[in-house]
């Protein structure tokens, strides 16, 4: 039986970006050696998309407040774009130290999040 999921991002500069799940977003991390850090993740929900291609996967951290969100990540100095207006939510993107970037946003969608205990 699946349990878990495992994301992985892949960056220019891993190790700035690691420094950054762990410094900047303080999300729980251990060690799994040679400074390999794994993070975990808050809960996540899956979504399918029409694609003219296969084998494309993004990542989008969510929040119930995307301007306090903001307003908290500009104050530790990261880079964020302005807040686009979409059909499920306001959306937003987060520079990381490695110069990729992920989607942040506040959904208008149901969340099957919210339908566990």
């Amino acid at each position: 039986m699946i349990n878990r999921a495992h994301v992985v991002i892949y960056s220019k500069d891993p190790e700035a970006d690691r420094a950054f799940f762990r410094d900047v977003l303080q999300f729980p991390w251990v060690d799994a050696g040679h400074g390999w850090l794994i993070f975990a993740m808050p809960p996540l929900e899956a979504a399918f998309h029409n694609s003219e291609k296969n084998d494309q996967h993004e990542l989008f951290l969510m929040c119930d407040d995307l301007a306090a969100t903001l307003r908290d990540l500009k104050s530790k100095h990261v880079t964020v774009s302005d807040v686009s207006e979409q059909l499920w939510g306001k959306l937003a993107s987060l520079v990381l130290p490695g110069g990729g970037k992920i989607g942040i946003y506040e959904a208008k969608h149901p969340s099957p999040l919210k339908l566990q205990g």
